[in-house]
């Protein structure tokens, strides 16, 4: 019973999942895109009408744009008089404060003002003239309001106006028709010195140094203060009352006719019939019907995903985790492109598609990145106000964007392609723009802004290549170079325990990267397997001829079948010691194929030689395999056994080096080797002119220099 499970679950996961995950793509799409109906006609101002004549087929206002409902928001805001509130409390209290004040001073200063206590009149003083004197014009100078300016008015001129709210009741007042504190204090002295019933010189002095000890600026507060939650409300009442309309046209009505050219009054006329023709359609029409309509237009160029993926990528359709990173960035793309829907000022621009197409790239192939970046872009233009002048940039974007980063091997490639891509953006809207409108004053200066913050957001692209490395077990050039680096740990252990082994996988990686530079492979990728590829020699280094010293070899104390196994072991020793160190499975796989299924060929013969009459066990001279699948581990199959056989030769001439190529490829193809690689023999061909340049330049003739003669 288990195992008909598992045959099923083996048989059946893999189609089941796949669909499941297209099926979840098309339905979380279809559920992002905007749920109007979709306006039939393209245009642009500046433009040729391309369609035929237009006649309202409805009733529908002109709505203002953008730009002029902000300037009319503007104005309001400009004009909106903000709201006061006088504090009527306010002037008693300072009254009563300023009376108590003056008496307790008096009480301890009059001998110090002898003038000042003589009798004015009728038994009062003149202490209680200038009391009375200063209280009234308290109370005058606080009836007529004692304002404080906010910030943003504090430099408003004297014919400012504002609303006073006084009780009930709201009044509209000039600036210059209160007092504010620096001119209400002196305009308190001033009266104070006008009306004080004083005529003595003598008597004068003393009362201006009784008046200046009383410090009457202490009972100098505002009592008309600022109101922000009323100026707030009644500014947002004012912008509410803007009419979001100019004008009406009526049902039957010329808009445009073919050929005429679309103006901006004529476009804004355009722009309300889309309008209400879409909330027409989404509130007229049902639903569902709009649903379905772009259920199957999701579906149709999903389908087109599959089907490419089936045709072409085999490879990538064969794998899960492939499909649900193609299907997942693609989803990304759409949901940043569907913010539009939700924050109407949201600049579309700043959204960097080009992302998709790099990191495709980067883990696949520039053919497949191009197809998802191009149905894409398509899915979001439903979002884009303009659909086709979307497209017409984006699409030339993305293929800008995978050629200025082929090969992400540093980070200044990504500072390099984001120059690239900016530039792209501005020379194509600049072009669009000078064709529309031909001239440059209706450029829109805030789009390069939008197309440099496009540049620096590509910059996440190498964070991002980091994380999808993470959860779909991808490989980047960056990752790459990390792993062929010396100076990793497990390349410090190999060089060494096994000096000679690490000398050898240099040179196998060496040989390796230029074939792969020539057949168009992945020659970061063949490197690091080549450094990789003989770890698994370190659990018996001497029982390898590169590692031996001395003339002492193991091999000579052991049966041929027992020293052909510790070789082959040489197989699973190394992919044990890969999985402890977490290397990547793209790099076991050139430990597993290096060998593929071929023999021990020099023990196999050995016993063959000494034992002429038994037949021996195949298998156990024959390496496990599997033989090599991609043409990244075929390469690096032909030059680990080109190098090693490489350094037997006893004469490094041409003709040798030639034969030895030959050879040493020639058995290989003969075994099969590489029947499962998708390398052809044209192919192979150019690897062996690589190989045989390679080794006449390692192994070329040095001149013999001459002993010094005495």
């Amino acid at each position: 019973m288990l195992e008909q499970l598992s045959r099923f679950k083996s048989k059946f996961y893999k189609p089941f999942a796949r669909i499941l995950l297209f099926l979840t793509s098309i339905a979380l799409i279809t559920y992002l895109l905007p749920k109007t109906g979709k306006f039939a006609y393209e245009y642009q101002n500046g433009t040729p009408w391309k369609h035929q004549t237009l006649i309202a087929p409805f009733d529908f206002p002109i709505y203002k744009t953008q730009t002029e409902l902000n300037n009319e928001i503007n104005a309001a805001s400009k004009n909106h008089r903000p709201y006061f509130e006088m504090d009527t409390l306010l002037a008693a209290n300072i009254r009563q404060r300023f009376n108590n004040d003056f008496d307790q001073y008096i009480e301890k200063n009059k001998d110090n003002f002898q003038s000042l206590n003589t009798i004015y009149s009728n038994d009062t003083t003149y202490f209680s003239v200038i009391k009375n004197t200063i209280s009234a014009n308290l109370s005058t100078i606080y009836s007529k309001g004692i304002i404080v300016l906010p910030e943003e008015n504090i430099d408003a001129p004297s014919s400012f106006e504002l609303m006073l709210i006084k009780g009930s009741y709201v009044e509209p007042y000039e600036l210059s028709e209160l007092e504010q504190r620096t001119s209400a204090y002196k305009k308190l002295l001033s009266n104070i010195a006008a009306e004080l019933p004083i005529k003595e010189d003598a008597m004068i002095a003393e009362a201006s140094q009784f008046i200046d000890a009383l410090q009457l600026n202490k009972y100098i507060e505002a009592n008309v203060l600022f109101n922000q939650e009323r100026s707030n409300a009644e500014l947002a009442l004012l912008k509410k009352n803007i009419s979001l309309t100019s004008g009406r046209v009526l049902a039957g009505q010329r808009i445009i006719d073919q050929g005429e050219i679309v103006t901006i009054e004529t476009e804004k006329v355009i722009d309300s019939l889309r309008r209400k023709y879409e909330a027409n359609i989404a509130s007229e029409t049902d639903y569902y019907f709009i649903l379905a309509g772009q259920f199957l237009l999701i579906a149709f160029l999903f389908t087109a995903i599959y089907l490419f993926l089936f045709y072409f990528r085999r490879d990538v359709y064969q794998s899960i985790s492939s499909i649900s990173f193609i299907l997942l960035i693609t989803l990304l793309m759409v949901v940043f492109a569907s913010l539009k829907q939700f924050f109407i000022h949201f600049p579309f621009y700043i959204i960097p598609f080009a992302i998709l197409p790099i990191i495709i790239r980067t883990f696949l192939d520039s053919r497949l990145a191009f197809f998802m970046h191009v149905i894409t872009i398509l899915i979001c233009a439903f979002f884009a106000q303009n659909s086709f002048e979307f497209v017409f940039i984006q699409i030339p974007v993305g293929l800008v964007a995978m050629f200025s980063l082929f090969r992400m091997t540093r980070r200044s490639h990504i500072v390099r392609a984001a120059m690239f891509i900016i530039l792209t953006y501005s020379l194509i809207y600049t072009a669009l723009v000078l064709w529309q409108e031909g001239t440059l004053i209706n450029v829109n200066p805030f789009m390069y802004v939008y197309f440099a913050a496009n540049g620096v957001m590509l910059l996440m692209v190498y964070p991002l290549i980091w994380i999808f490395e993470k959860l779909f077990g991808f490989l980047s050039d960056v990752t790459l170079i990390e792993l062929a680096d010396t100076n990793h740990p497990i390349l410090r252990e190999m060089a060494e325990a096994t000096p000679g082994t690490f000398q050898h996988s240099i040179q196998v990686g060496n040989l390796a990267q230029e074939v792969a530079y020539k057949l168009d492979a992945n020659p970061a990728l063949v490197r690091a397997g080549a450094m990789y590829h003989d770890i698994g020699k370190m659990a018996s280094p001497m029982f390898f001829t590169e590692n031996q010293a001395g003339g002492l070899n193991p091999h000579t104390e052991l049966e041929f079948e027992d020293s052909a196994k510790i070789v082959i072991n040489h197989i699973d020793n190394g992919v044990k010691l890969a999985l402890k160190h977490n290397l990547p499975k793209q790099i076991i796989d050139f430990i597993t194929t290096h060998q593929g299924t071929t023999k021990t060929r020099y023990f196999y013969n050995s016993y063959i030689n000494k034992y002429p009459d038994k037949t021996p066990d195949i298998s156990t001279f024959t390496y496990p395999g599997p033989t090599p699948f991609t043409k990244e581990t075929a390469i690096l199959m032909m030059a680990d056994s080109i190098e090693a056989a490489s350094r037997s030769l006893k004469q490094y001439s041409d003709d040798e080096i030639d034969k030895l190529v030959e050879k040493i490829i020639g058995i290989q193809i003969e075994e099969d080797q590489f029947i499962n690689a998708p390398i052809t023999f044209r192919e192979i061909s150019e690897a062996k002119e690589v190989f045989k340049n390679k080794l006449k330049n390692i192994y070329h003739a040095r001149i013999e220099y001459p002993d010094i003669k005495k």
